[in-house]
């Protein structure tokens, strides 16, 4: 992403149903921020069973500083849920022309994706009637946590 001419990283932690868990912004893309980033993750959300990321060396150097180099998993298509959860993100991104600074990158990244997490219903997977009265209940329970 670039603020300002610059470019920055956003470093995105999703689970296996594709829910945004984590997300971080850095200026720079290597083994320091992948730990940095690693940490905070882990601590938050506890150890996993294995890690699928891209073929990032700093990854794979940081997974090594942690002696969980063992649960990194890379693959040519395994990595598509990553990558295809940062899609909505970045049509809103668009359409906010940019970004102007770090910080709200951040605070835009996070609440975006709590939003998408709560919103988000699997549209496929399930009858119209049924998505219809999930979506009315997730609206429900939103306007819920801001009326008291």
């Amino acid at each position: 992403m670039k603020i300002n001419g610059e470019r920055h990283y956003l470093w995105r932690a999703v689970d296996h149903e594709g829910e945004v868990l984590e997300s971080f912004v850095t200026k720079t893309r290597d083994k320091k921020a992948a730990l940095k980033f690693l940490k905070k993750t882990m601590r938050r959300h506890g150890r996993v069973d294995n890690l699928v990321t891209d073929k990032l060396r700093s990854y794979g150097a940081a997974l090594k500083d942690l002696g969980a180099a063992k649960l990194q998993e890379t693959g040519r298509w395994e990595n598509n849920r990553a990558e295809n959860s940062h899609l909505p993100f970045r049509r809103r991104e668009r359409a906010m022309q940019r970004f102007r600074s770090l910080r709200s990158l951040q605070k835009f990244a996070t609440v975006h994706a709590s939003v998408c997490n709560h919103f988000d219903q699997d549209r496929g997977h399930s009858k119209r009637i049924y998505f219809k009265v999930n979506r009315a209940a997730a609206l429900a329970e939103w306007r819920g946590l801001f009326a008291a």
